[in-house]
Protein backbone atom coordinates (compact mmCIF):
# COMPACT_ATOMS: atom_id res chain seq x y z
CA UNK A 1 0.00 0.00 0.00
CA UNK A 2 1.28 3.46 -0.87
CA UNK A 3 2.45 5.58 2.11
CA UNK A 4 -0.22 8.22 1.56
CA UNK A 5 -2.90 5.54 1.57
CA UNK A 6 -1.58 4.11 4.84
CA UNK A 7 -1.94 7.54 6.40
CA UNK A 8 -5.41 7.99 4.94
CA UNK A 9 -6.94 4.56 5.47
CA UNK A 10 -4.74 2.85 8.07
CA UNK A 11 -7.04 3.80 10.95
CA UNK A 12 -9.77 1.55 9.55
CA UNK A 13 -8.05 -1.52 10.93
CA UNK A 14 -10.99 -3.93 10.49
CA UNK A 15 -11.43 -3.33 6.78
CA UNK A 16 -7.98 -2.30 5.56
CA UNK A 17 -5.89 -4.76 3.55
CA UNK A 18 -2.86 -6.27 5.26
CA UNK A 19 -0.29 -8.94 4.44
CA UNK A 20 -2.16 -11.26 6.82
CA UNK A 21 -5.53 -10.47 5.25
CA UNK A 22 -5.16 -9.40 1.62
CA UNK A 23 -8.63 -10.51 0.61
CA UNK A 24 -11.94 -11.49 2.21
CA UNK A 25 -14.63 -13.68 0.74
CA UNK A 26 -18.16 -12.89 1.87
CA UNK A 27 -20.51 -15.85 1.67
CA UNK A 28 -24.13 -15.27 0.71
CA UNK A 29 -25.17 -18.79 1.68
CA UNK A 30 -23.42 -20.87 -1.02
CA UNK A 31 -22.30 -17.91 -3.17
CA UNK A 32 -18.80 -16.55 -2.66
CA UNK A 33 -18.43 -12.80 -3.22
CA UNK A 34 -14.77 -11.99 -3.68
CA UNK A 35 -13.82 -15.48 -4.83
CA UNK A 36 -12.88 -16.73 -8.29
CA UNK A 37 -16.14 -15.80 -9.99
CA UNK A 38 -17.64 -12.39 -10.73
CA UNK A 39 -21.15 -12.60 -9.28
CA UNK A 40 -24.00 -10.88 -11.11
CA UNK A 41 -26.96 -9.57 -9.12
CA UNK A 42 -29.91 -8.46 -11.22
CA UNK A 43 -33.57 -7.55 -10.98
CA UNK A 44 -35.98 -4.63 -10.82
CA UNK A 45 -35.38 -1.46 -8.87
CA UNK A 46 -38.70 -2.03 -7.10
CA UNK A 47 -40.88 -5.07 -6.50
CA UNK A 48 -44.18 -4.15 -8.16
CA UNK A 49 -46.14 -7.36 -8.55
CA UNK A 50 -45.78 -11.14 -8.39
CA UNK A 51 -45.89 -11.46 -12.17
CA UNK A 52 -43.28 -8.77 -12.74
CA UNK A 53 -40.89 -10.20 -10.16
CA UNK A 54 -41.20 -13.87 -11.13
CA UNK A 55 -40.81 -13.11 -14.83
CA UNK A 56 -37.68 -11.10 -14.13
CA UNK A 57 -36.26 -13.64 -11.68
CA UNK A 58 -36.68 -16.54 -14.09
CA UNK A 59 -35.09 -14.57 -16.92
CA UNK A 60 -32.03 -13.30 -15.02
CA UNK A 61 -31.42 -16.75 -13.51
CA UNK A 62 -31.48 -18.32 -16.97
CA UNK A 63 -29.01 -15.69 -18.19
CA UNK A 64 -26.52 -16.42 -15.41
CA UNK A 65 -27.35 -14.11 -12.50
CA UNK A 66 -26.91 -15.64 -9.06
CA UNK A 67 -28.67 -13.08 -6.85
CA UNK A 68 -32.01 -11.34 -7.37
CA UNK A 69 -32.16 -7.65 -6.51
CA UNK A 70 -35.45 -5.93 -5.78
CA UNK A 71 -36.59 -3.11 -3.54
CA UNK A 72 -39.44 -3.79 -1.14
CA UNK A 73 -38.85 -0.40 0.51
CA UNK A 74 -37.92 2.47 -1.77
CA UNK A 75 -36.33 5.73 -0.56
CA UNK A 76 -37.60 8.11 -3.26
CA UNK A 77 -36.65 11.72 -3.83
CA UNK A 78 -40.31 12.65 -4.34
CA UNK A 79 -42.97 11.90 -1.70
CA UNK A 80 -45.39 11.30 -4.58
CA UNK A 81 -43.30 8.52 -6.16
CA UNK A 82 -43.86 4.80 -5.59
CA UNK A 83 -42.48 3.91 -2.15
CA UNK A 84 -42.49 0.11 -2.49
CA UNK A 85 -44.75 -2.70 -1.30
CA UNK A 86 -43.09 -3.16 2.08
CA UNK A 87 -43.66 -6.52 3.74
CA UNK A 88 -45.70 -7.74 0.76
CA UNK A 89 -42.66 -7.07 -1.41
CA UNK A 90 -40.41 -9.04 0.94
CA UNK A 91 -42.78 -12.00 0.71
CA UNK A 92 -42.74 -11.84 -3.08
CA UNK A 93 -38.93 -11.82 -3.04
CA UNK A 94 -38.94 -14.97 -0.93
CA UNK A 95 -41.40 -16.61 -3.35
CA UNK A 96 -39.19 -15.71 -6.30
CA UNK A 97 -36.16 -17.11 -4.49
CA UNK A 98 -37.93 -20.39 -3.81
CA UNK A 99 -39.06 -20.63 -7.44
CA UNK A 100 -35.67 -19.93 -9.02
CA UNK A 101 -32.98 -20.71 -6.45
CA UNK A 102 -31.68 -17.14 -6.61
CA UNK A 103 -30.51 -15.52 -3.40
CA UNK A 104 -32.05 -12.17 -2.45
CA UNK A 105 -30.59 -8.71 -1.92
CA UNK A 106 -32.88 -5.91 -0.82
CA UNK A 107 -32.49 -2.57 0.90
CA UNK A 108 -33.19 -1.64 4.51
CA UNK A 109 -34.03 1.97 5.32
CA UNK A 110 -33.95 2.18 9.11
CA UNK A 111 -32.70 0.33 12.17
CA UNK A 112 -36.34 -0.46 13.08
CA UNK A 113 -36.63 -2.66 9.97
CA UNK A 114 -33.35 -4.57 10.22
CA UNK A 115 -34.73 -7.70 11.90
CA UNK A 116 -37.72 -7.83 9.55
CA UNK A 117 -35.66 -7.46 6.38
CA UNK A 118 -33.15 -10.01 7.69
CA UNK A 119 -35.94 -12.61 7.87
CA UNK A 120 -36.33 -12.44 4.08
CA UNK A 121 -33.03 -11.17 2.64
CA UNK A 122 -29.86 -13.19 2.12
CA UNK A 123 -27.88 -9.99 1.62
CA UNK A 124 -28.97 -6.64 3.07
CA UNK A 125 -28.32 -3.48 1.07
CA UNK A 126 -27.48 -0.09 2.53
CA UNK A 127 -28.41 2.49 -0.09
CA UNK A 128 -26.30 5.49 -1.05
CA UNK A 129 -28.51 7.83 0.96
CA UNK A 130 -27.99 5.71 4.08
CA UNK A 131 -24.22 5.29 3.90
CA UNK A 132 -23.72 7.76 6.75
CA UNK A 133 -26.74 6.70 8.81
CA UNK A 134 -24.54 5.44 11.63
CA UNK A 135 -27.43 4.28 13.80
CA UNK A 136 -28.52 1.99 10.95
CA UNK A 137 -24.94 0.84 10.34
CA UNK A 138 -24.45 -0.06 13.99
CA UNK A 139 -27.70 -2.04 13.96
CA UNK A 140 -26.47 -3.93 10.90
CA UNK A 141 -23.28 -4.66 12.80
CA UNK A 142 -25.38 -6.74 15.18
CA UNK A 143 -27.14 -8.51 12.30
CA UNK A 144 -26.00 -11.94 11.12
CA UNK A 145 -26.66 -11.23 7.43
CA UNK A 146 -23.91 -10.01 5.07
CA UNK A 147 -24.17 -6.34 4.14
CA UNK A 148 -23.95 -4.67 0.73
CA UNK A 149 -22.80 -1.10 1.43
CA UNK A 150 -23.29 1.43 -1.36
CA UNK A 151 -21.04 4.45 -1.67
CA UNK A 152 -22.78 7.74 -0.96
CA UNK A 153 -23.40 10.11 -3.87
CA UNK A 154 -20.77 12.60 -2.66
CA UNK A 155 -18.70 10.36 -0.40
CA UNK A 156 -14.93 10.09 -0.58
CA UNK A 157 -13.34 6.65 -0.36
CA UNK A 158 -12.17 7.54 3.13
CA UNK A 159 -15.77 8.23 4.18
CA UNK A 160 -16.89 5.05 2.42
CA UNK A 161 -14.44 2.88 4.33
CA UNK A 162 -15.31 4.67 7.56
CA UNK A 163 -18.89 3.45 7.17
CA UNK A 164 -17.67 -0.09 6.51
CA UNK A 165 -15.53 0.16 9.65
CA UNK A 166 -18.62 1.15 11.68
CA UNK A 167 -20.43 -2.03 10.62
CA UNK A 168 -17.40 -4.23 11.25
CA UNK A 169 -16.63 -2.61 14.61
CA UNK A 170 -20.23 -3.24 15.71
CA UNK A 171 -19.69 -6.95 15.12
CA UNK A 172 -20.38 -7.79 11.47
CA UNK A 173 -17.25 -8.20 9.30
CA UNK A 174 -19.22 -9.51 6.30
CA UNK A 175 -19.35 -6.31 4.25
CA UNK A 176 -19.34 -5.88 0.47
CA UNK A 177 -18.51 -2.46 -0.96
CA UNK A 178 -20.51 -1.13 -3.93
CA UNK A 179 -19.37 1.67 -6.23
CA UNK A 180 -22.50 3.11 -7.85
CA UNK A 181 -21.31 6.37 -9.31
CA UNK A 182 -20.85 9.75 -7.67
CA UNK A 183 -22.13 13.23 -8.38
CA UNK A 184 -19.77 15.37 -10.42
CA UNK A 185 -20.22 18.37 -12.73
CA UNK A 186 -20.99 15.98 -15.64
CA UNK A 187 -24.64 15.87 -16.74
CA UNK A 188 -24.53 13.45 -19.69
CA UNK A 189 -25.00 10.54 -17.27
CA UNK A 190 -27.01 10.20 -14.08
CA UNK A 191 -23.81 9.86 -12.04
CA UNK A 192 -20.14 9.40 -12.85
CA UNK A 193 -18.82 5.85 -12.45
CA UNK A 194 -15.59 6.16 -10.47
CA UNK A 195 -13.81 3.19 -12.01
CA UNK A 196 -10.58 4.19 -10.26
CA UNK A 197 -12.39 3.59 -6.96
CA UNK A 198 -12.58 -0.11 -7.78
CA UNK A 199 -8.83 -0.35 -8.28
CA UNK A 200 -8.03 1.74 -5.19
CA UNK A 201 -10.43 -0.16 -2.94
CA UNK A 202 -9.02 -3.51 -4.10
CA UNK A 203 -5.56 -2.25 -3.10
CA UNK A 204 -6.38 -0.67 0.26
CA UNK A 205 -9.19 -2.91 1.58
CA UNK A 206 -9.62 -6.66 1.91
CA UNK A 207 -13.40 -6.36 1.41
CA UNK A 208 -15.05 -7.47 -1.86
CA UNK A 209 -15.96 -4.67 -4.27
CA UNK A 210 -18.87 -4.70 -6.72
CA UNK A 211 -20.17 -2.12 -9.20
CA UNK A 212 -23.68 -0.87 -9.98
CA UNK A 213 -23.47 0.35 -13.60
CA UNK A 214 -27.21 1.07 -13.74
CA UNK A 215 -27.19 3.92 -11.21
CA UNK A 216 -23.87 5.17 -12.52
CA UNK A 217 -25.07 5.44 -16.12
CA UNK A 218 -28.76 6.14 -15.83
CA UNK A 219 -28.91 5.18 -19.52
CA UNK A 220 -29.38 1.55 -20.62
CA UNK A 221 -27.03 1.69 -23.62
CA UNK A 222 -24.11 2.55 -21.31
CA UNK A 223 -24.65 -0.30 -18.84
CA UNK A 224 -22.83 -2.98 -20.83
CA UNK A 225 -19.66 -0.94 -21.52
CA UNK A 226 -19.53 0.19 -17.89
CA UNK A 227 -20.01 -3.42 -16.77
CA UNK A 228 -17.09 -4.44 -18.99
CA UNK A 229 -14.93 -1.72 -17.46
CA UNK A 230 -15.91 -2.80 -13.94
CA UNK A 231 -14.97 -6.42 -14.56
CA UNK A 232 -11.69 -5.40 -16.21
CA UNK A 233 -10.86 -3.19 -13.21
CA UNK A 234 -11.23 -6.18 -10.87
CA UNK A 235 -14.78 -5.87 -9.53
CA UNK A 236 -16.04 -8.94 -7.70
CA UNK A 237 -19.60 -8.51 -8.91
CA UNK A 238 -22.20 -6.40 -10.71
CA UNK A 239 -25.56 -5.05 -9.57
CA UNK A 240 -27.82 -4.48 -12.58
CA UNK A 241 -31.39 -3.24 -12.90
CA UNK A 242 -33.62 -5.39 -15.12
CA UNK A 243 -37.35 -5.06 -15.80
CA UNK A 244 -39.67 -6.96 -18.19
CA UNK A 245 -41.17 -3.65 -19.38
CA UNK A 246 -38.89 -0.73 -18.40
CA UNK A 247 -41.22 1.84 -19.95
CA UNK A 248 -43.90 0.76 -17.45
CA UNK A 249 -41.63 0.53 -14.38
CA UNK A 250 -42.77 2.35 -11.26
CA UNK A 251 -39.18 3.17 -10.30
CA UNK A 252 -36.05 3.94 -12.37
CA UNK A 253 -37.39 2.51 -15.61
CA UNK A 254 -35.17 4.88 -17.60
CA UNK A 255 -32.05 3.05 -16.44
CA UNK A 256 -33.32 -0.55 -16.44
CA UNK A 257 -32.39 -3.12 -19.04
CA UNK A 258 -35.17 -5.06 -20.70
CA UNK A 259 -34.78 -8.82 -20.42
CA UNK A 260 -33.36 -9.31 -23.96
CA UNK A 261 -30.88 -6.50 -23.28
CA UNK A 262 -29.74 -8.22 -20.08
CA UNK A 263 -29.21 -11.48 -21.94
CA UNK A 264 -27.15 -9.60 -24.52
CA UNK A 265 -25.09 -7.97 -21.75
CA UNK A 266 -24.36 -11.35 -20.16
CA UNK A 267 -23.30 -12.79 -23.52
CA UNK A 268 -21.07 -9.77 -24.13
CA UNK A 269 -19.42 -10.13 -20.70
CA UNK A 270 -18.52 -13.81 -20.98
CA UNK A 271 -14.96 -13.33 -22.33
CA UNK A 272 -14.25 -10.75 -19.62
CA UNK A 273 -15.70 -12.94 -16.90
CA UNK A 274 -13.61 -15.88 -18.05
CA UNK A 275 -10.40 -13.84 -18.09
CA UNK A 276 -11.06 -12.74 -14.51
CA UNK A 277 -11.92 -16.28 -13.44
CA UNK A 278 -8.63 -17.63 -14.80
CA UNK A 279 -6.61 -14.72 -13.41
CA UNK A 280 -8.04 -15.19 -9.92
CA UNK A 281 -7.25 -18.88 -9.89
CA UNK A 282 -3.55 -18.17 -10.08
CA UNK A 283 -0.61 -17.47 -12.37
CA UNK A 284 -0.11 -21.14 -13.12
CA UNK A 285 -3.53 -21.29 -14.75
CA UNK A 286 -2.81 -18.13 -16.71
CA UNK A 287 0.32 -19.79 -18.04
CA UNK A 288 -1.68 -22.86 -19.07
CA UNK A 289 -4.29 -20.66 -20.70
CA UNK A 290 -1.60 -18.90 -22.72
CA UNK A 291 -0.91 -22.11 -24.64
Amino acid sequence: MLPQWKAQFGCFDLVVRTDRQPRSIVMVHDIAIGGDDVIVMAGPCAVESERQLLETAEAVAAAGARILRGGAYKPRSSPYAFQGLGVAGLKLLRKASQATGLRIVTEVLSEAEVDLVAEYADLIQVGARSMENYTLLESLGKCRRPILLKRGMVATLEEFLRSAQVIARAGNPHVILCERGIRTFETATRNTLDISAVAVLKLVSHLPVIVDPSHAAGIPCLITPLARAAVAAGADGLLVEVHPAPEQALSDGDQALAIPEFRSMMDDLQPYLEIQRVRRRGPQLLALGAD
